[in-house]
């Protein structure tokens, strides 16, 4: 699972029938700090999340396929929650 902020959507006019209905959003890897962290990916959107929210995203096949609670689609990235707050312990 990868902290992420979104930072941008992408339209499709055509698009497979499994993501019929769907919102993709390009999120960038984040360290819980708030900087960024290797390449931008393309994500399923499950959560509702909009461009700006920090968000939890997994990325593993089975658990992103699941994400769109629809029959298997081919799937390596979903939005599964927005954060609302990361706490550092020990930090200022």
């Amino acid at each position: 699972m990868l902290l992420a902020r979104v930072v941008g959507t992408v339209v499709a006019t055509k698009k497979d029938h499994n993501y019929e209905g769907t919102t993709l959003l390009l999120v960038q890897p984040i360290s819980p700090g708030g900087d960024a962290v290797g390449a931008t990916l393309l994500a399923i959107d499950s959560a509702q999340a909009g461009v700006g929210d920090r968000v939890l995203v997994v990325t593993e096949g089975k658990a992103a396929q699941a994400a769109l609670r629809r029959s298997p689609a081919p799937v390596d990235a979903a939005v599964v929650g927005v954060v609302d707050l990361v706490d550092l312990h020990g930090t200022d």
